[in-house]
């Protein structure tokens, strides 16, 4: 008499799926891969903002705690024209009023963060980042916080190209502009 050792013995036979059960089960992971895709993945293909020869697009904030009374926005602003332009002023449906910042460091080492009387220069041919830590948008005063996942209105005026509408998709407040956070956003909205 053969004896079988306990783990052979253990072991339990599974019935196979039929060939056909494994195609149908992948092609459900297809279908919902690319429905993540299609719908997910919107707002990564959007059409740049644009207004004259002046494209924004990458346009992103940061969540802000409750509470909060500012916002940050950020973007990446290109010059497609001849001739400078300038960014003057911005406006948003979550904010009493923005302003365009710059951030630096003074000649003592100490952080500083002020509006820009005259606004930020596009030079011809350029492209501008706004990003932490250097030029960027202030949204001051708050009537409603920026919330991950979600998005927001803006309009940027430029002193020749006009007013861009923009739309910020808001990333986690650790969030930033690498991966999801760098999502282009807005349409064409030229006031001559």
């Amino acid at each position: 008499m053969f004896i079988f050792p306990r783990a052979v013995r253990a072991i339990s036979i599974k019935p196979r799926r039929s060939f056909l059960a494994r195609i149908d089960e992948q092609a459900h992971v297809v279908v919902l891969s690319l429905a993540f895709l299609f719908t997910g993945g919107l707002s990564l293909f959007a059409a740049p903002a644009l207004a004259g020869d002046v494209v924004v697009e990458h346009a992103w904030s940061r969540e802000t705690p409750e509470g909060a009374k500012v916002a940050g926005g950020f973007a990446l602003i290109r010059n497609e024209g001849s001739e400078a332009d300038r960014l003057v002023a911005v406006a948003s449906e979550i904010s009493e009023r923005g302003e365009v910042h710059e951030m630096g460091v003074d000649d003592k080492g100490v952080m500083t963060m002020r509006p820009l009387a005259d606004g930020l220069e596009v030079p011809a041919g350029a492209t501008v980042e706004l990003k932490p830590g250097s030029y960027h948008l202030m949204f001051l005063g708050l009537k409603s916080r920026p919330k991950e996942g979600e998005s927001f209105a803006a309009t940027l005026s430029f002193e020749k190209a006009g007013d861009v509408s923009v739309t910020f998709e808001v990333t986690g407040m650790g969030g930033g502009h690498g991966g999801h956070g760098m999502k282009k956003g807005g349409h064409s909205n030229h006031d001559g």
